[in-house]
């Protein structure tokens, strides 16, 4: 039964190998979940590309086909993109809970997703094939005593679980995103508005930001308590980690600036916008609905952006625990909401 569906969708896939296809095709194709497929896609093990004039993002058809025409090429993409709960994660690593947390409040491990459960605390999610590098490459941490160095930090209370979560994110999307202002936008979705003031004092480049910031998380709290705990999740607090993204968002706007700079609806190149109003910029490209929501709080944030609009112009381990960012359209605005976040539940697997 399994080599007939295995042949099944080798044949299918040869019919779509010499065209693009959706995400959500291709993860039928491959027997994949479509969370599977997605994360798949951001952690690099896939590829996928924009389709012309600005539509949705689709898979080449060949790399479908080469998985599916190679047995047991697909059980390992599985693989790769499994992730584990703090419990199934310490038994991974062949640690108790405790030393398993210890190890991640220290930074030697870092969460691909979380969820927030009943109680408001944050349950980090791990990629189990990380997990076993790291018991491979640090053996040493998995028994004996705690280094003295991570022994003071964590005396200090030291967790850089959401820290590390929040520059894999940004990494993650910065490697899938090539227009400068875009690239500028995830790296803001990491900072407060008086740092992102402080950072980027022109209001028409703040608000291109704003408009194009893409959903940072896409976990729903189901209540205000829960999207305060989120919330928290999504803004750097560390005085060292705040200027390290206002570092990079400066360097960023400047690229940004020198490709196209930002101006406001309507306003003719090389105007001032001081005489356009706080309408709020957009370069040209790509543009968004002007009521679509900016970096706004509460429970009920995180639900999806306004689609683009207009044509072109001139995520138990608890922890500190809102409402993700705008979300983008097409591809992007599925595959950016779907990295294995869930919904409130149990505090493990």
């Amino acid at each position: 039964m399994a080599v007939q569906e295995h042949m099944g969708r080798a044949a299918d896939a040869r019919m779509a190998g010499s065209r693009t296809m959706t995400p959500a095709a291709a993860a039928r194709l491959l027997g994949l979940k479509q969370a599977e497929f997605d994360l798949a896609v951001q952690l690099g093990h896939l590829e996928s590309a924009p389709a012309a004039h600005g539509g949705p993002w689709l898979v080449p058809g060949g790399q479908i086909q080469r998985l599916c025409d190679t047995a047991g090429a697909v059980s390992d993409l599985r693989e790769q993109v499994r992730t584990v709960g703090s419990a199934d994660g310490a038994r991974l690593l062949g640690v108790g809970p405790e030393r398993f947390t210890r190890l991640a409040r220290a930074g030697c491990l870092t969460p691909v997703s979380f969820h927030v459960n009943r109680y408001h605390a944050v349950v980090w999610r791990y990629v189990a094939v990380e997990l076993s590098e790291f018991a491979r490459r640090r053996p040493e941490l998995l028994s004996g005593r705690t280094p003295p160095v991570m022994r003071a930090l964590l005396g200090e209370g030291e967790d850089r679980r959401a820290a590390n979560w929040r520059s894999r994110r940004v990494e993650l999307l910065l490697r899938v995103l090539d227009e400068p202002w875009e690239r500028a936008a995830v790296i803001a979705t990491a900072l407060d508005s008086a740092s992102l003031a402080e950072a980027v004092p022109d209001a028409r480049e703040r608000h291109c930001l704003r408009v194009r910031a893409p959903e940072f998380s896409a976990v729903r709290p189901l209540t205000p308590g829960a999207g305060e705990v989120v919330a928290r999740l999504l803004l750097a607090d560390d005085p060292a980690e705040i200027l390290r993204y206002r570092s990079r968002l400066v360097s960023a706007v400047l690229d940004a600036r020198e490709e196209c700079p930002a101006l406001w609806p309507g306003e003719p190149a090389g105007t001032s916008g001081a005489a356009w109003g706080e309408t709020g910029p957009v370069p040209a490209g790509r543009y968004r609905s002007e009521g679509e929501p900016g970096r706004s709080g509460g429970a009920g944030a995180a639900g999806p952006a306004a689609e683009r609009g207009g044509p072109p112009a001139a995520e138990g381990d608890s922890g500190p625990a809102a409402p993700g960012r705008t979300a983008r359209g097409g591809f992007w605005g599925s595959l950016l909401t779907r990295v294995p976040f869930r919904r409130a539940g149990a505090d493990d697997d």
